[in-house]
């Protein structure tokens, strides 16, 4: 791997995980939570995404999720847990996935034979994922797997990017950014969600983010204007490099073949989900 362009795994990455990323701007996800009795915003975000690891203590949570303020995780967890079961939200969570899939990919598509085939070659690259330093995906992957192929899909889809996430949150460690930090840098690349939804979905302050700036500058890693350095791009390239390292088991296991089938497969139904409105740009953006 010489580089980013260069890993077959982050294109596919970057090609199946939107099937799963996609419930966190849909509504029937929420829908289905808040039916539960749970608040509808950072309540349903954070006890959905956090179900799989269990009535965990907020500190966990924080932990594993890494770019969110503690003190806002706590507002949330383990209150949530008080309101209804890990177990009762990741079955909320499954219906909200299932409902948004149905709506996003139409009928067609959920009963083909192509989405039959990306959930198999995506099951089949999470043979080679490792649990090791990754709760995220450890917790996923002792759930079951979907009998229907869309939500098995979806399943899988979860596995690959909480297991490249978690790789991700070790690289990001190791360049010394903190949780907001890295938010900073990414939404500095003006291709992230905007600074205002991080900071309303993150919990954090503007001063907060303004604080996080200036330490970005002062390592000479954002201009005065708050945009990339040479040395911000630099950082956050080997950061991905690293990341694509700790994330090519899966895709060594599925082969380069199978690895390029899958990635057509899931970007096909990306760029569907994506003309459906499953991102809607106001979101994203530097700002």
């Amino acid at each position: 791997m010489t580089s980013i362009e260069a890993s077959a795994g982050r294109h596919c990455h970057n090609a199946v995980s939107p099937l799963h990323v996609a419930m966190y701007f849909a509504p029937e996800p929420e829908e289905e939570l808040t039916a539960l009795g749970l608040e509808r915003g950072p309540m349903v975000y954070l006890a959905g995404r956090a179900a799989p690891l269990g009535t965990v203590a907020a500190g966990t949570v924080t932990a594993a999720f890494y770019n969110f303020n503690h003190e806002h995780v706590l507002r949330y967890i383990p209150a949530a847990w008080t309101v209804t079961t890990p177990q009762k939200a990741l079955t909320a969570r499954l219906r909200g996935a299932d409902r948004t899939l149905r709506r996003m990919l139409g009928k067609e598509a959920l009963t083909s034979r192509e989405v039959t085939e990306a959930a198999e070659l995506a099951l089949h690259a999470t043979e080679a994922c490792r649990r090791e330093a990754r709760p995220l995906y450890a917790a996923n992957a002792d759930l079951p797997v979907p009998e229907e192929p869309h939500l098995a899909l979806w399943h899988a889809a979860t596995l690959l990017r909480e297991h490249r996430g978690d790789g991700h949150l070790a690289a990001l460690a190791i360049a010394g950014l903190s949780g907001i930090e890295a938010l900073v840098l990414h939404n500095a690349t003006g291709t992230a969600p905007t600074s205002a939804l991080f900071m309303r979905t993150r919990g954090w302050s503007a001063q907060q983010w303004d604080t996080a700036r200036d330490q970005l500058r002062e390592r000479g890693l954002l201009d005065e204007a708050g945009d990339l350095t040479q040395g911000g791009t630099a950082l956050r390239g080997e950061t991905e490099v690293l990341t694509d390292r700790l994330d090519a088991a899966p895709y060594d296991h599925l082969g380069p073949a199978a690895t390029a089938r899958l990635t057509e497969l899931a970007g096909s139904f990306c760029k569907t989900i994506r003309a459906a409105g499953a991102f809607p740009a106001v979101h994203f953006g530097k700002g």
